[in-house]
């Protein structure tokens, strides 16, 4: 599962922006289901699938394990980008 989020960030000058993108992806299960007894054992989940649609309680779980999306390791790429317009002279 894939989220995007960006972010607008304006300088105190009109000719330059920067905006900031995060792609966020949730990873490999790493519940541990033998912590009770003392071991370790994941169940070899790849990547979290939402069971249901964004902002409902099942977009949290994941399809193929069924562990909530924090068991998931999570992954952010950020991307910077900046542009800016030389003042007319």
């Amino acid at each position: 599962m894939k989220k995007r989020q960006v972010v607008l960030k304006s300088g105190r000058s009109s000719s330059t922006s920067s905006s900031v993108i995060r792609n966020v992806r949730y990873g490999e299960c790493q519940k541990n289901h033998a912590a009770n007894i003392g071991g370790y054992a994941v169940d070899g989940c790849r990547e979290f699938m939402a069971s249901g649609a964004e902002g409902t309680t099942r977009a949290l779980t994941c399809a193929a394990c069924g562990c909530h999306r924090n068991f998931h390791r999570r992954e952010v790429e950020t991307e910077v980008v900046c542009e800016y317009t030389p003042p007319n002279s």
